[in-house]
């Protein structure tokens, strides 16, 4: 059968050409020409519902019959196929012009909600290094393709730039953002002997590289391929009338067959095939997704996959990434400590900090002097200024020298970090925060631990998937403390840390592998191969990371989650209602057939009953616009009060 398909290909190529506005177009001119059909089909020489049946029936009859010759594939449309060509025999022509139209009226609403095409490996290939820059003997560099660079080559990386290989790092010291990879916000600090993945952003001092693997065989690069694989492990959701659309179309010439050979009058069993067509059958599902695409839209979320809440409503599982998702994902002053006994308070200390780092370009160091604006702490202004790559600063602030930065800086100078013991450094880092030395004058005087804090909307949403039935977990790339400490202020009672793309995306296959469908939230590119093979992908902050949005089903374009637990519900909700469409339009079809039988129905009264029955599928999906959760209403009432 598969060698029949090249037969078919011109003709269904020449009817999908034109895309939505072709469709539209037929539809308005269909529409019109069945109302001139109905209003005077005698005024004319042919009658206009022609019109209806050529633009919206050809596609149907031929893709049926396409489907059926070359696949063997019985959909609904075969039926549909079956009522026209039956009605045009016995010259029917408006019941065979309106069931078209109602038909490619559902398919159209059906085609707006399905997958959009995803052009997140696209993206994906454009954050990957195209150049890299090998060193030669001698220390001479010369430019070549990322790819080509080969297992124990060295590159150098200047400042701004993206490590184009896996490797080890062999000269100089900085500082690498790694978010890309990790999630993680925190600036990672290397050096000579540390391990560097590629995709890592170098932001500080020039380092040479030695590559442990290929070009073509780094993070970046094996991510990009997890992407493009994730998808091909994806269910896919068949459309419900297809799946039943074997029996229908058995039950409809049985029945028809039926009506025949009773009443002899074929007309009947005509009858029969036209108020058996699946139109309301066709609009349940479409209908109740639009609507409550709409409402999911009220709060915040755009629906990007057709399928993806009807996909949503059987999830057992969310998995969380952590930075930017559950937390702000920009790190906070928690707190400034300063060694009991010494001639600093915390708040004098916290002064000559932030004077300290006024000048730093370090993500950690911009952190701190903004949290000490926004506390309204006086910030001297520096009188010189040093960074180290790798390290911190070293500043002279009101005259003292003033040192800011991590252990091996510390060490460096000559400095313990048990002489911060005192400070309370091991609880800091039990919360899993990122933890600064300071030192004046060459002596210990206190700490300042940062951390990326819980946006104010987490704890509510993990409660509430929690009475919903479903179960988050906490999925990071971020070390064991922090992961511990951001589960456990957020409710979180399971979480695996140091995740990389591909631990992430293996978590979800084996928890959907074990009956456990899960939806993935997260929003960096490293959650990208994870979002797109989730049952469901929701990128939060839409409108700040392309990538994300790129690979998920669902984006919040509003910052923040506070809905999620809604859009969970509503899914369930618009589940509810197709099983509520599904039966009424086939309990109307059934009794639609026995008037048939009975010839109470016509063919043209009988196209109009069941459009009737379509009209009452629509009104009942639209009530999903302005569906809201019981929690949702409790929630506003809270708020009234």
């Amino acid at each position: 059968m598969e060698s029949l398909k090249p037969l078919f290909e011109p003709l269904t190529n020449l009817l999908d050409r034109g895309g939505v506005h072709k469709d539209v177009a037929f539809i308005i001119l269909s529409a019109i020409a069945l109302l001139c059909s109905f209003l005077a089909p005698d005024d004319m020489p042919i009658d206009p519902a022609w019109i209806a049946i050529i633009l919206c029936g050809l596609p149907i009859v031929v893709g049926a019959f396409v489907a059926l010759v070359t696949e063997f594939d019985v959909k609904a449309d075969l039926l549909v196929s079956i009522a026209l060509v039956a009605s045009i025999a016995i010259g029917q022509y408006f019941a065979a012009g309106e069931v078209a139209l109602i038909m490619q009226l559902g398919a159209l609403l059906e085609e707006r909600t399905v997958a959009r095409a995803q052009r997140g490996i696209e993206r994906l290939v454009e954050l990957t290094p195209r150049t890299a820059r090998l060193v030669l003997e001698g220390g001479e560099e010369r430019i070549v393709e990322a790819e080509t660079v080969e297992r124990l080559q060295v590159v150098r990386v200047l400042p701004g730039e993206y490590v184009p290989v896996d490797g080890i790092v062999t000269k100089g010291c900085t500082s690498v953002d790694e978010s890309v990879l990790t999630g993680e916000s925190m600036p990672v600090d290397k050096q000579e002997g540390d391990e560097i993945s590629s995709g890592s952003l170098n932001q500080f001092g020039t380092i040479e590289v030695r590559a442990l693997r290929s070009g073509e065989d780094g993070s970046i690069q094996r991510m990009a391929r997890l992407v493009q694989s994730a998808d091909a492990g994806k269910a896919k959701i068949v459309r419900l009338a297809d799946r039943w659309a074997t029996w229908i179309v058995v039950g409809a010439l049985t029945a028809a067959a039926g009506a025949y050979l009773i009443t002899g009058d074929i007309v009947r069993s005509v009858t029969v095939l036209v108020v058996f067509c699946p139109c309301s059958l066709v609009l349940a599902t479409p209908t109740a997704i639009v609507a409550a695409i709409g409402n999911a839209t009220k709060h915040g979320f755009l629906v990007k996959e057709g399928d993806a809440l009807e996909r949503l409503s059987s999830v057992k599982e969310a998995a969380f990434d952590k930075t930017g998702t559950l937390t702000k994902g920009t790190p906070e002053v928690l707190g400034v400590v300063a060694i009991p006994g010494g001639r600093f308070t915390d708040e004098s200390l916290y002064e000559v900090l932030a004077g300290a780092e006024s000048r730093s370009e370090h993500p950690l160091g911009k952190a701190i002097v903004a949290c000490a604006r926004r506390a309204g702490t006086t910030i001297p202004e520096p009188e010189e200024f040093r960074m180290i790559p790798g390290r911190g600063v070293e500043v002279r602030v009101s005259g003292s020298k003033v040192s800011v930065g991590n252990a091996r800086m510390m060490q460096e100078a000559s400095l313990v970090t048990e002489d911060w013991r005192d400070a309370g450094v091991e609880a800091f880092e039990q919360e899993g925060c990122t933890v600064s030395y300071i030192a004046v004058e060459g002596e210990a005087t206190g700490v300042v631990a940062l951390t990326d804090a819980l946006r104010d909307e987490s704890v509510e949403t993990v409660r509430a998937l929690y009475a919903l039935g479903v179960s988050p977990v906490l999925l990071t790339g971020d070390h064991v403390e922090a992961a511990r400490a951001a589960a456990r202020q957020a409710g979180i009672r399971t979480f695996l840390a140091s995740c990389r793309p591909e631990d992430k995306m293996a978590y979800i296959e084996s928890r959907e592998s074990a009956g456990r469908a899960v939806v993935m939230i997260g929003d960096g590119v490293n959650d990208a191969p994870a979002l797109r093979r989730a049952q469901v992908g929701i990128a939060v902050g839409g409108v700040g990371n392309d990538l994300a949005v790129e690979a998920a089903d669902i984006a919040i374009v509003e910052e923040g989650m506070g809905q999620l637990a809604h859009l969970v519900a509503l899914s369930r909700r618009m589940m509810r209602t197709i099983k509520v469409n599904l039966t009424f339009s086939m309990t109307l079809n059934f009794v639609a057939i026995a008037l048939a039988i009975l010839a109470v129905l016509d063919p043209v009264a009988g196209a109009l009953v069941h459009n009737c029955g379509s009209v009452l599928v629509i009104v009942n999906s639209s009530l999903l616009l302005r569906w809201k959760s019981p929690r949702s209403n409790a929630r506003s009432a809270d708020t009234a009060a």
